[in-house]
């Protein structure tokens, strides 16, 4: 401790610093594409123009991949930084019954979380074993189409399996992609369940998300509810109480922009104070029975309403039957 703040000792082995430096690395992904856009503007008035050209080319041909089931590369969801990613934590992904592949699937995530570090790992990356858990399932976790937007990062985005979360894209994957076994991954609380990353609570943003229960019954698609306990557990928030200043901005910020910018703070790399790195807090995702749905083109109101309550329950009776295995036995579960 020097200065009150506490160093990491020189004396950690050197996998856990490959761990630490796993992290790190993803965690600036988002920053690559903008230093990505600058060099490529800025080589368009340089002897090297061509190859900003050639990208906006490719960007231009390779447009409409994150509505068609994306582009994933299997060696690159392979790769030993997935490992060291979901072993800093760690994290660890539960088989709770077979899910067979003769179907396609919607996963509902839960919950959110600040950065969604559980979902990544295992929906996105091989780092969790989730083909050999699953075998013959396919996961293609959607995210809002800004990520494919900026160079570089959107191509690792789509190399990894994530397509865009816009209905067209969720039809081609559940309807027109050629076999079952597809599944697409949501995080069904999105950016608002931000607000409500509490550690030590489990708040779901899910009465008035009915979205997936409508694409599910048009597509004929099987509900699968995940749970991942400890992904709120990973950063201290500073919106804990219920009308704190800074949970009153993000609600404005929100109103205004449909997402928001978390109020976190974390650890650093070398030292554990502070800083926008998680906490080595370890993560259960436990992935539920599936709730099997029939096809309906035009379900009505009541017939959605229904298969969303169904769901609903569905998250609670895993969440309560896992909850005093995983830590969370005196932590109610609330659905707002």
């Amino acid at each position: 401790m020097v200065f009150g703040i506490k160093f990491a000792p020189f004396s950690i082995p050197f996998r856990r610093r490959l761990q630490t430096l796993a992290i790190f690395l993803s965690m600036y992904i988002p920053f690559c594409g903008i230093i990505s856009s600058i060099i490529l503007f800025r080589l368009l008035y340089t002897q090297y123009y061509y190859i900003t050209l050639l990208y906006l080319f490719w960007w231009i041909f390779d447009h409409e991949t994150p509505i068609r089931g994306g582009r994933r590369i299997n060696w690159f969801r392979n790769l030993p930084i997935w490992r060291l990613y979901a072993e800093y934590f760690p994290i660890r992904l539960i088989k709770t019954v077979d899910i067979p592949s003769n179907r396609n699937y919607i996963f509902g995530l839960h919950p959110h979380g600040i950065l969604s570090f559980s979902h990544i790992t295992n929906f996105l990356t091989e780092g969790t074993n989730f083909s050999k858990l699953f075998p013959g399932i396919i996961p293609h976790l959607v995210t809002i189409n800004m990520q494919f937007k900026l160079p570089i990062q959107r191509d690792l985005f789509l190399s990894a399996g994530a397509c865009s979360a816009s209905k067209e894209s969720w039809n081609y994957i559940l309807r027109r992609k050629k076999g079952t076994g597809n599944a697409v991954c949501v995080v069904i609380g999105g950016a608002r369940e931000v607000l409500d990353t509490i550690p030590n609570t489990m708040i779901l943003t899910l009465k008035n998300r009915k979205g997936f229960a409508r694409e599910a019954l048009e597509n004929g698609a099987s509900l699968v509810p995940v749970i991942s306990f400890g992904e709120n557990e990973l950063y201290q928030t500073m919106h804990h109480e219920e009308m704190s200043t800074g949970k009153k901005i993000q609600e404005k910020l929100y109103k205004l922009l449909t997402f928001t910018p978390p109020l976190f703070f974390g650890r650093g790399v070398f030292q554990y104070s502070f800083g926008i790195m998680p906490y080595r807090k370890e993560i259960f995702t436990v992935v539920g029975k599936p709730i099997n749905v029939e096809r309906i083109s035009y379900p009505t109101d009541a017939q959605i309403d229904e298969l969303h309550e169904k769901y609903i329950q569905q998250v609670i009776n895993l969440y309560d039957e896992h909850k005093n295995k995983y830590g969370y036995g005196d932590i109610p579960i609330k659905i707002k």
